[in-house]
């Protein structure tokens, strides 16, 4: 399986992980900074028309799509190894997020933020891919995903690890600022609709929420993702 990557940010995190790349299609007497690195590499490079790239393309290309090995995700029982719990790693679960921006918007958060990977459950959820990747501005290259089966599985594992798992509701009774940071954390971040599943909700050790004042009652979720993440990762840095 492969999937294609499209936009400059996109293509230049490819290039800079050292991803392999099966193909470059490239828009005529455009990104010749890109074909000068394809050449050196030996990547085959089609070299397409205007009219004929935004056929074959739709969005914001930005004249440059690459085509590469679809994403690797990870199990749980292939990631935890890898954490050193002695940092107090920080991960983000998602329940219930199937919008492609969405996801891809957080995945940018989360690698900004220090987030060690991205727990997903691999039904009802979304999928990686070049539309994610794009949201991302490429940050996936540099993020590990977990697919599991289960969440509430999942969670009750993290614990088992020495993991505090983190809610967010609006109901909830503490702040997101009270959320302690001197442990490994897993946050679990709900649909914007919905929020979390009720299973979830009473899976965790406890839940917080954000404050609002405005008409609005909720907050896209990368956005919501970010508040917390880095209020988190200010705190770290303080210590």
């Amino acid at each position: 399986m492969s999937v294609q990557v499209y936009g400059k940010n996109s293509c230049q995190e490819v290039l800079d992980s050292q991803k392999e790349i099966l193909q470059a299609f490239i828009m005529e007497e455009t990104n010749s900074d890109f074909l000068n690195v394809l050449e050196r590499k030996h990547v085959l490079v089609n070299m397409i028309s205007k009219i004929e790239f935004k056929k074959m393309f739709q969005g914001n290309h930005q004249g440059v799509v690459f085509e590469i090995e679809d994403y690797k995700t990870y199990s749980l029982e292939e990631f935890l190894p890898t954490l050193n719990l002695s940092t107090n790693p920080l991960l983000i679960m998602l329940d219930g997020i199937t919008d492609v921006h969405n996801f891809g918007a957080i995945i940018r958060t989360c690698e900004a933020g220090g987030v060690s990977g991205i727990i997903i459950p691999k039904n009802r959820s979304v999928k990686l891919g070049g539309v994610v990747s794009k949201t991302s501005s490429g940050a996936i290259e540099n993020m590990n995903i977990i697919e599991v089966t289960n969440l509430r599985n999942t969670l009750e594992k993290l614990k088992k690890q020495g993991f505090w798992n983190v809610g967010t509701s609006l109901d909830a009774n503490q702040d997101y600022s009270e959320i302690f940071v001197d442990r490994p954390l897993c946050v679990v971040i709900g649909s914007e609709g919905k929020g979390m599943s009720r299973l979830i909700k009473e899976s965790v050790d406890f839940n917080v929420k954000i404050d609002m004042i405005g008409k609005i009652n909720s907050l896209n979720a990368s956005v919501s993702a970010g508040i917390i993440i880095f209020d988190i990762l200010r705190k770290k840095m303080k210590k």
